[in-house]
């Protein structure tokens, strides 16, 4: 298969003559693994990059805040997008007529890139400028969709639009959603890949697989980011700080064993759960003795992770109700990390059943796959 970096030399008229932006990150490689800046930089007139979480060489870690810099190895200038605005400048857009993205996302509504490339639409709108999306694979199929769709009154850098947890659609299918279905109307062009199918796993693709974020280093830890992530909300750990990130999930006030039999006892299908101890060495809990679950996933096809990750933290409250908390809000008067990270508060204030936290899964999957059909490219 190619990737849409690997089409550059196809596509090289539309740069000619025009000062060239770059947003991307260590994921941004053409399957020989040349990196995306060092493409622009011989190709075309490449005069800017644009830093998402984490920076372009993948050296911040989760949450970290910098400033803008220059690159080492190319002496272009990287503006930071990681800042308190988010989002280029008048400035900063003023240097370039041309802003690409080239970055591997992961299929999740909690991930910030899609809301950097946002942003930059809405600046290249603004501002008068062009925006391009190298296309890359969904890493986790671009055919499943789950979860609910986001209540805009949660809205925040992890979850901007009304889409749900696992939106199966690649970035240039989202950057023609939200160009249309959210108004950011800027001049925008997608360069497709060739050869890839919607059904694909990451692994499928023959492509190697390069660490998106310091927390993601799988691509099961990617699946399940749709489910566990939400533990962030809570005085749970969701694994940060260990060498599985989002797969071990616990506390100390947790019994292993207890826990995962309880869990088990779901018959969730596609996943199991082994009573683990672990020690996470950073983020939440560090160097605190946890007990709690490493979340196996046993069958991809059937393995419905955002349904489990509500399952799970429902079984683990009941299980603990005297030591499980919901984190406070970061800020007064804003919603909390489980409100942001579920897109509502049917969880923290609501307390719907499990029942009815299904069904509000299953019709807001079914709302959205209508709404996402139409942008479809593959």
């Amino acid at each position: 298969m190619k990737l849409g970096i690997d089409l550059i030399d196809q596509n090289l008229d539309y740069f000619k003559g025009k000062r060239v932006g770059l947003i991307t990150n260590p994921t941004g490689m053409s399957s020989d693994f040349l990196p995306t800046i060092n493409i622009l930089k011989e190709k075309v007139n490449l005069v800017a990059l644009f830093a998402p979480e984490h920076g372009v060489r993948g050296n911040f870690q989760a949450g970290e805040r910098f400033s803008s810099y220059v690159d080492e190895e190319t002496g272009v200038i990287v503006h930071s997008l990681y800042n308190e605005d988010k989002r280029p400048s008048q400035a900063m857009m003023d240097s370039i007529d041309v802003l690409c993205i080239d970055i591997q996302e992961v299929g999740s509504r909690f991930y910030t890139y899609i809301y950097t490339m946002a942003y930059a639409m809405m600046a290249c709108r603004d501002y008068g400028k062009e925006f391009v999306v190298f296309d890359r694979p969904n890493p986790i199929n671009g055919f499943d969709v789950e979860g609910n769709i986001l209540d805009l009154n949660f809205r925040s850098f992890i979850g901007y639009y009304p889409i749900p947890q696992r939106y199966g659609m690649t970035l240039a299918e989202l950057a023609n959603m939200f160009n249309v279905e959210d108004s950011i109307n800027c001049k925008l062009k997608l360069i497709l890949m060739k050869g890839w199918h919607r059904k694909m796993y990451f692994e499928e693709t023959g492509l190697k697989w390069i660490i998106p974020s310091p927390n993601l280093p799988t691509v099961d830890s990617t699946v399940l980011f749709n489910g566990t992530c939400i533990f962030e909300g809570t005085n749970i750990t969701e694994g940060r700080g260990t060498t599985l990130p989002f797969s071990l999930i616990g506390a100390p006030y947790i019994k292993p064993e207890e826990c995962a039999q309880a869990l088990n006892a779901c018959q969730m299908p596609g996943v199991r759960f082994r009573p683990t101890y672990f020690t996470p060495t950073f983020s939440k809990h560090a160097s605190k003795l946890c007990g709690g679950v490493e979340v196996q996933v046993m069958n991809r096809r059937t393995f419905k992770p955002v349904k489990t990750g509500w399952t799970m933290l429902e079984v683990i409250r009941n299980l603990y109700p005297n030591d499980f908390q919901i984190l406070p809000p970061y800020r007064e008067n804003r919603p909390c990390m489980l409100e942001l990270n579920t897109g509502g508060d049917f969880i923290s204030k609501q307390k719907l059943t499990l029942e009815e936290q299904y069904a509000l899964l299953e019709n807001d999957t079914k709302k959205f796959k209508e709404k996402r059909a139409k942008y479809l490219l593959y």
